[in-house]
């Protein structure tokens, strides 16, 4: 009697062992790897540039700004094409390619500083990378002395809203990434 009662106890250990491993099999118990700091960077950049971009198109739709999202194809397009729908579609989709490399720059640079004013320091250099430096290779942008003041208020707000966009998006990751380094080290 007394090994019957070992054999149950046995078989129920067994029958708990074999359930557990097929729980940890299943896909619904397995637990994600994190994506890559990298790859959260990228999306940051790319999402950042299409949401910002999108937001840009929108101030030139409603004539807060005469620089539509499209200037960035103006040097390499040919056709009128670039200035419709399928043009500014494209625009938005080449800003959030750009805003990926701008993106890794603010990582590459500013990744461990904290607070809003990073963000603004970036999209400002931005602006003036794009608007002073750059300006020569997109033919339909205007000096910025001969924008009107609209554009030029409209555009600075969004790079500064776009700097702080990245900042603090990659700031927050790389920060989290820390955070869960030292609880893991703690564990």
């Amino acid at each position: 009697m007394r090994s019957n009662i070992l054999d149950k106890i046995k078989t129920e250990v067994i029958d708990v062992q074999t359930k557990t491993k097929r729980d940890a099999q299943l896909e619904q118990n397995k637990r994600e790897k994190p994506m890559p700091v990298l790859a959260k960077v990228a999306l940051i950049g790319f999402i950042g540039g299409v949401f910002w971009g999108f937001l840009a198109y929108c101030a030139y739709f409603f004539h807060f700004t005469e620089v539509a999202p499209n200037f960035i194809l103006q040097p390499w397009a040919v056709g009128d094409w670039k200035n419709g729908a399928l043009g500014q579609t494209i625009a938005i989709l080449c800003i959030g390619l750009a805003s990926v490399i701008a993106a890794f720059a603010y990582y590459a640079f500013l990744k461990n500083k904290q607070g809003i004013w990073p963000g603004v320091a970036f999209g400002l250099a931005l602006w003036v990378l794009v608007f002073y430096v750059l300006n020569p290779i997109f033919p339909q942008l205007k000096a910025v002395p001969q924008l009107e003041r609209n554009t030029v208020v409209t555009m600075v707000c969004f790079y500064i809203l776009y700097g702080v966009f990245i900042g603090y998006s990659i700031s927050f990751e790389v920060a989290e990434m820390r955070r869960q380094k030292q609880a893991h080290v703690v564990k």
